[in-house]
Parts: structure tokens; sequence; C-alpha cells
């Protein structure tokens, strides 16, 4: 791949992780069952993630803390023993009719997206 393609893959690759870091966040939340702290998130998105598509820490504490302000998250601050406080968040009622709401989005756009690649009609 030549040096031009390479920088196309990557900002491609940076806008379509900033359409769906926030669908990834919430849908981790409800899964989970339990508050989650930043990093046990990070290192569950690592675990699941495909080469090259892991969230970085970076980017996940500032969708974070931009889904909490919409009300789609709640959190709450816990003292650690084996470090700083620790904020622990949990996807609120309006986080989960919105994930649902996203999840109907993301699977229309896959759909048309891959039918598109394919050769047919979206």
């Amino acid at each position: 791949m030549t040096e031009s393609a390479d920088i196309a893959v990557r900002k491609f690759q940076k806008e379509l992780n900033a359409g769906t870091v926030a669908l990834v966040l919430l849908a981790v939340l409800k899964r989970s069952g339990e508050p989650l702290y930043g990093y046990q998130i990070a290192k569950l998105l690592e675990a699941a993630s495909a080469e090259g598509m892991a969230v970085k820490q970076g980017t996940l504490y500032p969708v974070l803390r931009s889904l909490e302000g919409q009300g789609l998250l709640a959190s709450r601050v816990e003292p650690s023993v084996s470090g700083p406080p620790r904020k622990y968040y949990t996807i609120t009622a309006e986080g989960e009719a919105v994930l649902t709401a996203w999840t109907d989005v993301w699977d229309r756009m896959r759909t048309f997206v891959d039918a598109t690649l394919e050769g047919g009609r979206g």
C-alpha cells in the first residue's frame, strides 16, 4: 500500500471509530449488568477487539464523559485500595433507549454498506 493510501485508511478508520465508540460503550455497559470503571471497560474492549480495532484510552474517557453529560450514563466515584479513586459507570434507562435506537440505525447502515460493497442494492 502506498503512503497516501495508508494515510487515507487511517483517516477513514478514525472517522469510523468516532461514530461507533459511543455505541460500543453503551453496549458493553448494558451487557455487563454491573458498574464498570474506565480501565475495566478498556480491557473488555481490548479483549473483544479485532486486530487494529482497539479503542484507545485517550478516546474512551472523553466519550464516557460525553455520554454521561447527555444523561445516557450515570457514575459514582469510589475509593480504591490500589490507587486513585475510581469512577464507575452504569447505563441509564435513557441510555438503554438510545442504545436500542442506535443499534437499529447501525443494523440498517451495516446492511446498506454490505449490500453496496457486494454489488447489490442497499
